[in-house]
């Protein structure tokens, strides 16, 4: 695999941006890993997102991602959303517009990675479980599948809750106010909602850790699911805490989820 350190401008957010890409490469003398490159110039890709406190060289620091990827022959685009939890917010950047519209034509042009909704995918953890599980759910168009590790998936709960009070003025610069969550498109429950009903919908997977902050949470949306029957939905949960031993252990079983039998 290469892995590839990718500054470029953001006509969206106007600035220079920074992403990580781990790309499959033909290789014959690499020790311990074997090739997955075959020269292909449309490799499926995951769009990898960070959690609220870290940004686009975390999942390399702390997890084997690019030893997992490898088996797949996939590539892996680690973005810098910063704090912006993936979103257009009420007074600041446009970060959704940016993930979601953007930076896949920008990856296109520089990267060999497929243009195609059956090979196109999302993934994070916690801030970034809640910008992959909306790719998925408010654009099912173009994202065939998403995984949500200790994802933040109720924003209304997460504003009401008095462990983020501290975080109140950002969390309102973000997303305003609750009444604004369901009009601005940022509400994972009524995203699922109106994917269910989309002519295709994507592959979902949730999963959290039964001593995670945020296992109230993931059950409320797991149940909400459930409800809806949304096809092609698997929850997971396992001891763990919104830590880096959990979300290296269970992104493996996350690529398998997305990128086998597709």
């Amino acid at each position: 695999m290469a892995f590839i350190q990718c500054g470029f401008h953001s006509d969206v957010l106007g600035r220079a941006c920074a992403m990580n890409v781990i790309l499959p490469q033909k290789v014959k003398t690499q020790i311990g890993m074997a090739s997955s490159g075959s020269g292909r110039k449309d490799y499926p890709v995951v769009y990898l997102l960070h959690g609220l406190s870290d940004d686009h060289t975390i999942w390399s620091r702390r997890s084997s991602i690019e030893r997992y990827a490898a088996e797949y022959e996939v590539a892996v685009v680690m973005p810098n959303g910063e704090r912006g939890f993936y979103t257009d917010m009420i007074e600041g950047y446009r970060y959704w517009t940016m993930l979601s519209e953007e930076l896949p034509e920008i990856v296109c042009n520089l990267f060999p990675v497929s243009p195609r909704r059956e090979d196109t995918f999302a993934a994070g953890l916690s801030m970034g479980g809640y910008g992959a599980l909306k790719l998925a759910l408010r654009r099912p168009d173009r994202y065939a599948g998403a995984v949500g590790l200790s994802s933040v998936t109720d924003i209304r709960a997460r504003m009401e809750s008095a462990d983020w009070k501290t975080m109140g003025r950002e969390l309102n610069n973000i997303f305003g106010s609750a009444s604004d969550l369901i009009p601005r498109g940022n509400d994972l429950f009524e995203l699922a909602a109106k994917a269910v009903n989309a002519p295709e919908t994507p592959r979902i997977l949730t999963v959290c850790g039964t001593e995670d902050f945020l296992y109230q949470d993931n059950l409320r949306f797991r149940d909400h699911m459930r409800e809806l029957n949304f096809p092609n939905y698997e929850y997971l949960e396992a001891p763990g805490a919104h830590q880096w031993s959990f979300w290296d252990l269970h992104i493996q079983y996350g690529l398998k989820f997305l990128l086998e039998n597709r």
